[in-house]
């Protein structure tokens, strides 16, 4: 009896041993777990060691070189903090954060130059086409089914004007995650396009323009007197359709000095000739109603100027 128990023993040990002999050179072999040296993890600017950014396109393994520049280019991007940290996806030309519930973007963030929004010939809009971004769970994206008969555009948060000096930066910003439903006649073709421009002709003024560009839903106080959060959605989808939207533009001199613009505008018909400093607001305010911190990489005693007056 004592003998059997022995064997069972020495058996029990033998497959102990060999198992741990053998998992040991697999980690070597393939470089599992212990060693972390192994393991890369990248770092983007306001986001903690683990924190990861999707990468909306996929990068090909073999060219490392193209995945530093995207790396490269999103730290540039991001330069003065991420707004939140929701659903972060880089795209090659801008960062946004997604809605998965609103099935649309919480931000959009840019940087512009006049280098980056030079025009160039090779370069069509005419054949962009608007498509869902697959990179999304299929529960959670919108469609353009969902925007036909609406009644609404799909309006740019990245603005194509700000991509225009390269085909696949511009076809980017086609994506259905980075539109949301916006009013056509008197909004999006119009007076919010005034403001897209103004963003862009800031390039003539400052070396660097961070521009950050997302919905809002607001409350509005009813006939009973109480505050009530209320949109509508499109679509068999449900995409939200923002009250307002908002752009938060910070704008960065040769000399390091920065200086502040933030509008909030309203999904509505809105008149020409409405000056677009009627839309100008703290943008405190636009933080406490989106929920988002602004440029939290900088003190805001550094900058000089919010909305043109001294800070």
């Amino acid at each position: 009896m004592a003998s059997k128990n022995l064997l069972k023993w020495f058996l029990f040990g033998s497959a102990s041993v060999g198992g741990f002999v053998a998992g040991t050179a697999f980690e070597k072999k393939y470089k599992l777990w212990g060693d972390t040296t192994h393991q890369t993890f990248k770092r983007y600017p306001g986001l903690p060691i683990y924190g990861v950014v999707s990468a909306a396109t996929p990068f090909s393994p073999t060219p490392a070189v193209q995945e530093s520049s995207s790396v490269n280019r999103v730290a540039q991007i991001m330069k003065y903090g991420f707004p939140s940290l929701d659903n972060v996806k880089s795209y090659d030309d801008f960062v946004l954060s997604y809605d998965r519930r609103n099935r649309v973007a919480h931000w959009v963030f840019e940087h512009l130059s006049k280098e980056n929004i030079k025009y160039n010939d090779g370069v069509d809009r005419s054949t962009c086409q608007f498509k869902p971004d697959e990179s999304i769970h299929p529960y959670f994206r919108s469609d353009n089914s969902d925007y036909k008969g609406s009644g609404f555009d799909r309006g740019h948060l990245a603005a194509a004007g700000n991509h225009k000096s390269n085909q696949k930066c511009i076809e980017q910003t086609f994506y259905l995650s980075n539109m949301a439903p916006q009013i056509g006649e008197g909004f999006n073709r119009h007076s919010w396009n005034r403001l897209e421009k103004h963003v862009r002709k800031l390039t003539k003024t400052y070396e660097n323009v961070y521009c950050c560009t997302g919905p809002l839903y607001l409350p509005r106080k009813e006939a009973n007197g109480k505050n009530y959060v209320k949109y509508e959605v499109i679509g068999a989808n449900h995409v939200a359709v923002p009250t307002h939207f908002f752009k938060v533009v910070v704008g960065e001199k040769s000399n390091g000095e920065l200086e502040m613009e933030s509008y909030v505008m309203p999904n509505q018909r809105i008149d020409d000739s409405v000056p677009l400093t009627s839309f100008q607001v703290p943008p405190d305010s636009i933080e406490r109603a989106a929920g988002l911190l602004f440029f939290d990489n900088i003190s805001r005693k550094k900058i000089s100027k919010i909305n043109g007056k001294k800070n």
